[in-house]
C-alpha cells in the first residue's frame, strides 16, 4: 500500500493524470522521487500510440508535442519559464530567487516559451516513427526524470522552501540518489544498445550545465530550475534523435 501511495505522490504532483489522494507523510513520501520517472512511461506509451495512429504528418506531429504537455499538465514547462525570466534578469543570485518566486509570467518567458515550442514541432516534424524509435524515446523520457529526480536529492537546495526543498527533505536522500544512479546507468545504456547514444552524451551534457548553473547563478536548484533542465534536456534529446535518424544511424 505505500508503495502505490508514493506512486500515487508522484503522479499527483508532476502529472496531471487523475490519480487517488492520499494525505502525504513521511511513509510515501521518502521515495516519490523514485517513482518520478513512471511518469516517463506515460508520456511514451502515449506518444508512441500517436505515432501508430493513422494521421496527417502535421497532426502527428502536434501530437508528439502536446503529448508531454498533456501529461504533465504543464509544471515543467512553469518552471522553464520563470527560470528564463530569472536568466533574462542578469541580476545577483537574490534577485533571481526572488523572480523565480514571482507568479507573473515576463516578456522573456513568453519569448522562450513560444521559441521552444516552435524548435519542438518543427523537431517532431522531422521525426519518422518506428517502433524501435518508440522504445528509445520512451527511454529517454523516463531518464531524464531519473536524471531529474538525481539532482534534487543530490545537488545542493537553494532555499528552504518550495517543490524542490519538500520533496529532498522528505526523501530518504542517500538511497534515493542510489536507486535513480543505477537507473540512470541502466537507462543509458539501453539507449545507447538501440543506437541512441547521441542522446545520452546530449543528456550528460545538459546535466552539467544544469548543475553549474544552479549552483552559481542561483546558489542551488529549486523546482523552477528542475523543470527548466527537464525541458532543456528533453529538447536537446529530441534534436539528438532527429539528427541520428537524418543520418541514417536510427
Amino acid at each position: 500500500m505505500t508503495a502505490l501511495q508514493t506512486i500515487a505522490v508522484a503522479f499527483a504532483m508532476f502529472s496531471a493524470v487523475p490519480v487517488p489522494q492520499f494525505d502525504w507523510n513521511a511513509k510515501n513520501m521518502r521515495y516519490a522521487l523514485c517513482a518520478f520517472p513512471l511518469v516517463g512511461v506515460v508520456c511514451g506509451a502515449l506518444w508512441c500510440l500517436c505515432g501508430v495512429l493513422p494521421l496527417p504528418a502535421v497532426a502527428r506531429a502536434a501530437g508528439f508535442c502536446l503529448v508531454p504537455v498533456w501529461v504533465t499538465g504543464g509544471i515543467h514547462l512553469d518552471g522553464y519559464a520563470d527560470t528564463c525570466d530569472a536568466l533574462s534578469s542578469y541580476g545577483d543570485t537574490a534577485k533571481k530567487l526572488e523572480i523565480l518566486k514571482d507568479p507573473h509570467c515576463g516578456a522573456f518567458a513568453v519569448i522562450r516559451l513560444c521559441s521552444y515550442f516552435a524548435a519542438y514541432f518543427a523537431l517532431c516534424c522531422c521525426v519518422q516513427f518506428t517502433p524501435r524509435l518508440g522504445v528509445l524515446w520512451m527511454l529517454a523520457l523516463v531518464g531524464e526524470r531519473a536524471l531529474s529526480g538525481l539532482a534534487v536529492a543530490a545537488f545542493p537546495l537553494a532555499k528552504n522552501t518550495g517543490l524542490a526543498h519538500t520533496f529532498a527533505t522528505a526523501a530518504d536522500r542517500t538511497r534515493v540518489r542510489r536507486v535513480l544512479a543505477v537507473l540512470c546507468a541502466v537507462l543509458a545504456a539501453a539507449v545507447a544498445a538501440l543506437g541512441g547514444w547521441a542522446l545520452v552524451l546530449v543528456a550528460c551534457a545538459v546535466f552539467l550545465r544544469y548543475h553549474h548553473l544552479a549552483v552559481q547563478q542561483f546558489g542551488g536548484t529549486t523546482g523552477d530550475l528542475a523543470g527548466w533542465f527537464l525541458q532543456k534536456c528533453e529538447i536537446w534529446m529530441l534534436a539528438a534523435l532527429a539528427a541520428c535518424q537524418w543520418w541514417g544511424m536510427l
